[in-house]
């Protein structure tokens, strides 16, 4: 990861109030909503002075990201959205809780979006590390606040292009993880080997392998990476891929769609 990050600005952006040692926020706060977090991005954009980004976004930033995206599709070069769930809440958010059982303590909630129903029950190193410092380290008014909000969500309402007339989609490269347990499973369709074998260079040339093979576009353009959400290390399943062909790369966005 150190070879790919070296070559980009990385910005890690929390929602308000849910940095490390926040303030609680005033009896009576209005949250913003998922729409206005996503547009409180271009400031960020702005006082950094990106002309692009592309983002790095985990459950609630990759819908944040998603958004952002839509909204100002000329400052995103590309997106790797992890466990998004486009839709509004719904049956994807209740298996999230359901399947662990843990359906009370505010921590526990937030570990369901982030573990699998194996990995909780097992209470594993990495998991008693999240719970903890979501316990000692994150406001918890303040994360029962952006919680409510993203529980709040609306659909993207997005269209996979070639599917509706004039659909709304995204216009850049976009790669989706999931884990293989996770409910957010069912929004990773068919597989496209193209799409994947231009994600794969990519990644062999960040690490100073090809250097004579033509860069992608991600590749060539001078970038800076906006991270929105956090990642955690630890062995995890095994890794499969999914994903559906399409032409047209300088017109349409990319997809590649990976579960692991």
């Amino acid at each position: 990861m150190q070879e790919i990050t070296k070559h980009f600005v990385v910005c890690h952006v929390n929602a308000p109030g849910q940095q490390i040692g926040a303030a609680q926020m005033p009896q009576g706060y209005q949250y913003p909503s998922m729409d206005q977090l996503a547009g409180m991005l271009t400031s960020v954009v702005r006082h950094f002075g990106f002309k692009s980004i592309v983002g790095l976004g985990v459950g609630a930033g990759s819908y944040i990201l998603a958004k952002f995206a839509l909204l100002f599709p000329d400052l995103v070069e590309g997106l790797v959205l992890l466990n998004i769930n486009p839709t509004g809440k719904g049956w994807m958010d209740w298996a999230a809780t359901k399947l662990s059982g843990l359906t009370s303590a505010l921590p526990d909630k937030v570990l369901t979006h982030l573990f699998s129903q194996d990995e909780l029950l097992s209470n594993t190193e990495l998991v008693q590390s999240y719970r903890q410092q979501i316990n000692n380290t994150i406001n918890q008014f303040n994360l029962h606040l952006f919680l409510n909000m993203y529980n709040s969500r609306r659909d993207l309402e997005m269209n996979r292009s070639g599917t509706v007339f004039n659909a709304k989609t995204l216009r850049c490269p976009v790669m989706l993880v999931v884990g293989d347990n996770s409910p957010a499973e069912e929004g990773v369709v068919s597989f496209s080997p193209g799409k994947f074998t231009e994600a794969f260079k990519y990644f062999l040339q960040g690490m100073g392998y090809m250097p004579s093979a033509s860069m992608t576009r991600l590749a060539r353009s001078r970038t800076a990476s906006l991270a929105s959400g956090g990642s955690g290390d630890g062995a995890r399943s095994q890794v499969c891929t999914d994903s559906e062909s399409s032409e047209g790369v300088g017109q349409l966005g990319q997809t590649m769609e990976v579960s692991c």
